[in-house]
């Protein structure tokens, strides 16, 4: 059953139906702007007087009869215009009067200041480039409407300009990385999205068919395994930047569909990675904000290298009281964890629960950027061993304002050590564990050709936007998050 059309719906149809009537397409052709308008403000000086051309959205009318002030909204900001019917004629300020909010014309006049300084176009001719049928929200912000912000993306940016802004910053901040990587003699590659076994990552996949091969395929949970293909084949520096799938639950700091970067480099280790993620992340943001200090949700991040570290048996002991030096066995670390309340399979080990220890007491602490290296080996199935203690690995998440923003290894790259690790990855499938790690033949092929020492990084594109930009969610930084479909049409 088709909608049924509001009061000011029924009458924008009208107002087309009559701009059909006096000759003029509601959806015409072309219109090229010779400026924008926070050019024509910025410059103003130099342009009073002269003619211009503007094309835009518009976005308020105040009449007075014969003359108007209205507002033209294009993709730099706004500009006042002036329609006068002295100037236009009978015919085109006819037009002007059958024009709505929203509406998408161009301009052409001359520039001038008003009685009360405000920089305005006088408009000399007027073109309707697309009638709006719908009227465009009168109120916008606020929790009432954030669900139909985030469907209706394009009228979140008609309306706000600071989400504009955002996803500006967004396009800026991934430049820059691209800029600061290629600079270091790194090579942007890609790798395929569909993949014959999911891995590099312990996540749930999404799966496909194709009809040709016969076969399952799945969405890619991490480009990992084919960049450190790559690395074999003899590609010193190289990273992937683009879109991952991950077929996990949806949150503030979770989206099925999400942007992450991995870097791979020959001949460097975690300490390497350590190096390169904080002065990355610190240039990307001093040339992009200017500043190296953040405001993100009321709290003052401070990004200037050095980065704290911590190991996590540290962090563990500083922010949950908690020695697990002291703890040396799986029965010990059961018994802390059942004195601290945390529900644990009975088959969890001390690795697994000192990585549990971590997340329930630790991860919201953790405001200002640090590293907090040597992960237990069980949850780090890629990452090589420590020399001192075959229990950990070296293995570091960088993590600000209590999120995990990068994920980085030295590299395991002993065939033997890593085909062991999927075997045990593939007990926990077998136990039901869907996102444990599948075992991938061809990557142990790839090792067993030999791959150098390397250090391996990846960040998730979309939380250090967050972070940069103030934004609470991680809706607030994808154009198109994922939702579910609602049965009424909006």
């Amino acid at each position: 059953m088709a909608d049924l059309l509001s009061e000011q719906e029924i009458v924008r149809r009208q107002k087309l139906q009559q701009l059909r009537e006096l000759g003029v397409e509601p959806y015409g052709s072309k219109y090229p702007a010779t400026h924008q308008a926070a050019e024509v403000i910025a410059g103003f000086p130099a342009l009073e007087g002269e003619a211009v051309k503007l094309s835009g959205r518009l976005m308020s009318v105040r009449g007075h009869g014969k003359a108007s002030f209205a507002h033209l909204q294009d993709e730099s900001g706004q500009i006042q215009i002036y329609v006068r019917l002295d100037d236009v004629g009978e015919q085109l300020y006819q037009v002007f009067e059958l024009l709505d909010i929203g509406d998408l014309i161009g301009v052409a006049g001359e520039l001038f200041r008003t009685r009360r300084g405000e920089i305005t176009v006088a408009v000399k001719d007027l073109r309707l480039l697309a009638k709006s049928l719908r009227p465009l929200p009168e109120k916008w912000h606020g929790l009432t409407n954030i669900d139909l912000r985030y469907r209706q993306r394009y009228l979140d940016l008609i309306v706000n300009p600071e989400v504009r802004k955002t996803f500006v910053l967004r396009s800026k901040i991934v430049q820059e990385i691209r800029q600061y990587l290629n600079e270091r003699g790194f090579l942007e590659v890609e790798t395929p999205v569909m993949h014959s076994i999911a891995g590099g990552a312990n996540a749930k996949p999404f799966i496909t068919y194709h009809n040709a091969l016969d076969m399952n395929l799945y969405l890619r949970i991490a480009t990992e395994l084919h960049l450190k293909r790559l690395i074999v084949g003899g590609f010193d520096k190289v990273y992937e930047l683009g879109r991952i799938f991950r077929n996990e639950g949806i949150d503030t700091k979770h989206n099925p569909e999400f942007t992450s970067i991995e870097i791979y480099q020959a001949q460097a280790d975690y300490e390497d990675m350590m190096k390169l993620t904080e002065n990355m992340i610190a240039e990307v943001t001093q040339k992009v904000l200017g500043t190296l200090k953040v405001n993100y949700l009321g709290q003052e991040l401070d990004l200037t290298p050095p980065w704290p570290r911590l190991t996590m048996i540290e962090a563990i002991k500083k922010y949950a009281g908690l020695d697990f030096n002291v703890i040396q066995t799986d029965e010990q670390a059961h018994l802390a964890a059942k004195e601290r309340g945390l529900e644990l399979d009975a088959g969890a080990t001390r690795g697994e629960i000192i990585n549990a220890f971590f997340e329930e007491f630790v991860e919201e602490n953790l405001l200002q950027p640090i590293f907090i290296m040597d992960y237990p080996i069980e949850v780090s199935p890629l990452a090589k061993r420590k020399d001192d203690d075959p229990n950990f690995t070296y293995r570091f998440e960088a993590f600000m304002a209590g999120s995990e923003i990068a994920n980085a290894f030295t590299e395991l790259n002993d065939p033997f050590d890593q085909r062991q690790r999927f075997e045990q990855q593939m007990a926990k499938r077998a136990a039901g564990d869907e996102e444990a790690h599948m075992l991938d033949e061809d990557f142990l092929r790839a090792l067993e050709y030999g791959m150098p020492p390397t250090g391996g990084l990846g960040i998730g594109i979309d939380r250090l936007v967050m972070m940069l930009t103030d934004s609470p969610s991680i809706r607030d930084v994808i154009l198109f998050p994922t939702m579910k479909p609602k049965n009424d049409k909006e």
